[in-house]
């Protein structure tokens, strides 16, 4: 779904459109969950609830999750905002600058979701025209391994029917070789890479991955 409105400046006949949209892909049983992204300056406020719940009202019936950068919104009361309005919550790994939100392994909806943006600490709240730069991050394997428990987590939680890992890491493959490197970690096995990704990031993938043969 992409950035929300910094306010609830949204129009009815956006709402229809977007929603129009969505139902192709849920027709085709190609929608898993709506991600609805929030800034780093999206704080809790009571106007910053009041959106949410708008938000909650306007795409009811749809399986929406909310990434919410600040840390203030790890608060206790904040989930239980989430779980009333039935909008699912976004874990993600991203540098922890300031009040930035720290790693979670929350659940506020049957969707659990978990998103991988890089630790480029350098570019995450850079304004240039570069944006590629900002995801340009492969993960390590020690750094991937206390997700891969926090993954467990949200998937072992109570009520969890759909479990969402997302890299958007994305520069370069690094977000497919970190996905392969995760579902291998998750499945206790090697598993089929690409032959080019593999060849690409050979020495991050070799314990995880092994080249895909032909069908």
């Amino acid at each position: 779904m992409g950035r929300a409105h910094a306010s609830a400046d949204w129009t009815a006949d956006e709402v229809r459109l977007a929603t129009e949209g969505l139902a192709v892909l849920r027709g085709e049983g190609r929608l898993g969950a709506v991600l609805a992204q929030f800034p780093w300056s999206f704080r809790p406020s009571t106007a910053s609830r009041q959106l949410l719940e708008r938000l909650a009202a306007d795409f009811a019936g749809w399986p929406l999750v909310v990434e919410l950068r600040h840390g203030a919104w790890a608060e206790r009361e904040h989930a239980l905002l989430l779980r009333r309005l039935g909008l699912g919550f976004c874990n993600i790994d991203q540098p922890v600058i300031g009040d930035s939100l720290a790693p979670t392994a929350g659940v506020t909806s049957p969707i659990g979701y978990v998103r991988f943006h890089g630790r480029r600490y350098d570019q995450w709240f850079e304004a240039n025209e570069d944006a590629a730069a900002r995801y340009d991050y492969l993960y390590t394997a020690e750094e991937l391994t206390p997700w891969v428990e926090r993954i467990r987590k949200v998937a072992d939680a109570a009520g969890v029917t759909d479990v969402f890992v997302v890299s958007n890491n994305h520069f370069e493959g690094k977000g497919p070789a970190n996905a392969l490197m995760i579902r291998s970690m998750l499945e206790a096995r090697k598993v089929p890479a690409p032959p080019v990704l593999f060849d690409t990031y050979r020495a991050a993938l070799e314990p995880f991955a092994e080249p895909a043969g032909p069908d």
